[in-house]
Parts: C-alpha cells; sequence; structure tokens
C-alpha cells in the first residue's frame, strides 16, 4: 500500500513591526486584526511564486499596515499546521518607517500597542513568543 506524499508547505513571511513609541520611552508594537478569523497577529502572509521571505515580509507589511519597513535582526521561524498543511513563517523584526493605514477586507483594524498590552492581545501562543523573542533584539 502507498501513502500519498506529504503536501509541501506553505511557505510565508512577516515581521514583528515595531516604532518608537509617540512619548518617547520604549516601543509600540503593531497588531493587526483579521476580520476572517477574528484574531490579532503580526502582519505576516504567504510567498508569492519566486519571491524571496525578505520580499514577502516587506510586501506583506506595506499591504497588512500601509507602512514601508526596515527589516532588522531575523527571529524564529513559526511552524504550524493550517488545514492539514504545515505552514513555515520567516519572521524579522522591524522598524516601521513612512506609511497610512487604509482599512481592507484582510485587515480591518491596525493597533500601535506598548509590548506588554501588544502581549495580551495577541491571539496564538506562538505569536507572544515571537514577540517576546523580538524584545530580546537590540532595536536602534
Amino acid at each position: 500500500m502507498t501513502t500519498a506524499p506529504d503536501p509541501p508547505p506553505v511557505l510565508a513571511a512577516g515581521c514583528v513591526l515595531w516604532r518608537p513609541a509617540p512619548s518617547g520611552h520604549g516601543i509600540e508594537i503593531a497588531l493587526v486584526h483579521r476580520p476572517k478569523y477574528d484574531d490579532w497577529s503580526h502582519p505576516k502572509g504567504k510567498r508569492k511564486r519566486g519571491e524571496s521571505a525578505r520580499a514577502c515580509a516587506l510586501r506583506e507589511v506595506l499591504e497588512e499596515t500601509g507602512r514601508h519597513c526596515e527589516l532588522g535582526p531575523r527571529l524564529p521561524t513559526a511552524h504550524y499546521t493550517v488545514a492539514g498543511r504545515p505552514k513555515h513563517v520567516i519572521y524579522w523584526s522591524a522598524r516601521a518607517l513612512s506609511g497610512t493605514f487604509t482599512p481592507n477586507p484582510e485587515v480591518d483594524v491596525l493597533l500601535w500597542l506598548p509590548p506588554p498590552a501588544a502581549r495580551l492581545r495577541l491571539t496564538q501562543p506562538r505569536d507572544r513568543a515571537l514577540l517576546d523573542a523580538a524584545l530580546t533584539t537590540p532595536h536602534p
């Protein structure tokens, strides 16, 4: 009896997007709300055919938050299963640059929160672990 081969993983990329806090003390973390899943997460998405992980992360941050960003240190890759298929999401810590958020069908709310509040708002434990990893990386 032959078993079907495992499906190839879904490849994706994203960022823990941050900016200096307007108060001048510390940083704020960007979280996106996806109405389709009613969850709060870091901006991320699937790679297009032939697209590098870096290019995907930059594109997804721009699409989901309206912000250009500067990639910083690489963060741990998230590995999980969605609808029976493995998914691998490569992440970076990224500083937000220029841009303006516009709600869209994929992301209806963007919040900038201090790290402790962002940690509480994140839906998935893996995203909280990712935030913890980002907070241990140096920020300029």
